[in-house]
């Protein structure tokens, strides 16, 4: 079938019903039962979101693409750990092969009514994302419908009509459509403005990492709000894809009881990440660091750092160096031996040790730094993120700089900007 490369061929989502998904170890973890696909405005192709794959258990659950690692030879490998929480569709969302196959809809040029007999998806090049970018159809022969006549062909999505969101309609779906390619922080602004009623619908639609994002970008007052509005489990989810640091912030916001059961439910690494940065005071290095920041061992080369830094989940501060520690390389690590710009592993070769060019005259911050301190090293080092270690010598994460200039502007800082955002663009988001 195909691999991932650039220019991937495209894979007709009829090939992949009851495909075998295997981890990485080579076991197999279930079957390919159906696609999740998000439907754009206007004739853009929809976005594949995951694949539905039924466990040997029966229970059906969600996979993301970007779990998925190859598609090839009538078999899914999958990466890293399944979330074994049972698939439930969002309004947004559309099940390839139970909701599109079969369909009657029409081509665009001419008007003539034709049935969906498949569809084909495939990934954009040199991007995590995938697309369903064909369809695949029978034309109407004789006045009615019949599988064995009639003329089949294979067209662009953009050529058929019948399956896209309307222009308008106040449905989150189309509203949400319509803020694809908005910067989380923008959407944030969106969401503050709506109607509690419609931010509700907004959030209970986007993706578990899209909601996350979100929330990071909001006043305290809305992301309780939303986060009280979810079922539990999804909250849950949600806090496991925020940044630790910002999900320890809005968890101290809850009610002791409400706290402790939705961290029950969270995954044990997340939760007790999240656990120990709620340890520390708020307004120090070790209330506002975050645990994950880019550890290597000291035998890493600039090539396996680079390829770390390129990781398009991380923020471009966390990004801006990697911090190098004796094992175990998840924080709290072993011995923090220093820390390895970003500029600096542009300069060298890419098989030198990370170890020989360390910047071991930068001082880290120890996790009671009040924020003050913490500010003042920010301004006097020029840095945008700052290793936080104990008095053992082991790194427990990075400060960053959006997290200072957080805890140091006003408490409404966000609704002010919000606000004069709307002034200055001259409209204001209605709900």
């Amino acid at each position: 079938m195909c691999g991932m490369a650039a220019g991937a061929p495209r894979i007709f989502v009829s090939h992949l019903t009851g495909v075998a998904v295997f981890d990485p170890n080579g076991d197999q973890v279930g079957r390919v039962r159906d696609l999740v696909a998000m439907l754009r405005v206007g004739r853009r192709p929809p976005r594949l979101l995951g694949l539905v794959v039924e466990l040997s258990t029966r229970r059906r659950i969600f996979l993301p693409m970007t779990r998925v690692t190859g598609i090839e030879s009538g078999q899914v490998i999958t990466t890293g750990v399944l979330n074994v929480r049972r698939f439930e569709q969002r309004p947004t969302e559309r099940l390839v092969i139970g909701e599109l196959l079969d369909r009657r809809v029409q081509l665009v040029e001419t008007g003539e009514e034709v049935t969906v007999l498949d569809v084909s998806v495939q990934q954009l090049p040199a991007r995590r994302d995938w697309e369903i970018d064909r369809v695949f159809v029978r034309k109407r022969k004789g006045g009615t419908f019949r599988r064995s006549k009639g003329e089949t062909l294979t067209v662009e999505w953009s050529a058929v009509t019948g399956f896209s969101l309307e222009e308008q309609g106040q449905g989150a779906e189309s509203l949400l459509a319509t803020f694809e390619q908005l910067r989380p922080a923008d959407l944030a602004n969106v969401l503050h403005h709506l109607s509690p009623k419609r931010r509700a619908e907004v959030a209970a639609a986007l993706d578990d990492d899209r909601l996350a994002d979100v929330l990071e970008e909001l006043p305290e007052d809305d992301q309780i709000e939303i986060l009280g509005k979810l079922k539990e489990e999804r909250a849950a989810d949600v806090l496991e894809a925020m940044d630790p640091d910002d999900a320890a912030d809005l968890l101290a916001e809850l009610p002791e009881e409400d706290k402790e059961r939705l961290l029950t439910l969270m995954r044990p690494d997340d939760a007790a990440d999240v656990r120990r940065l709620m340890a520390y005071e708020e307004r120090t290095a070790g209330g506002l660091m975050t645990t994950e920041p880019i550890v290597l061992q000291p035998d890493a080369t600039v090539a396996d750092a680079l390829a770390r830094v390129r990781n398009p989940d991380l923020s471009p501060a966390l990004a801006a160096q990697v911090y190098v520690c004796r094992p175990p390389d998840e924080t709290p690590t072993g011995k923090y031996l220093g820390t390895v710009h970003f500029q600096r592993l542009l300069r060298d070769p890419p098989y030198t040790l990370v170890s020989a060019l360390l910047d071991d005259v930068l001082q880290p911050l120890e996790p009671g730094a009040p924020l003050p301190v913490v500010a003042g090293f920010f301004a006097a080092y020029d840095m945008v993120a700052a290793p936080v270690v104990d008095e053992s010598g082991s790194l427990l994460g990075a400060v960053t700089v959006d997290d200072v200039l957080d805890h140091m502007l006003p408490e409404d800082w966000r609704e002010t900007e919000f606000h004069l955002d709307a002034e200055t663009e001259g409209t204001a988001h209605g709900s």
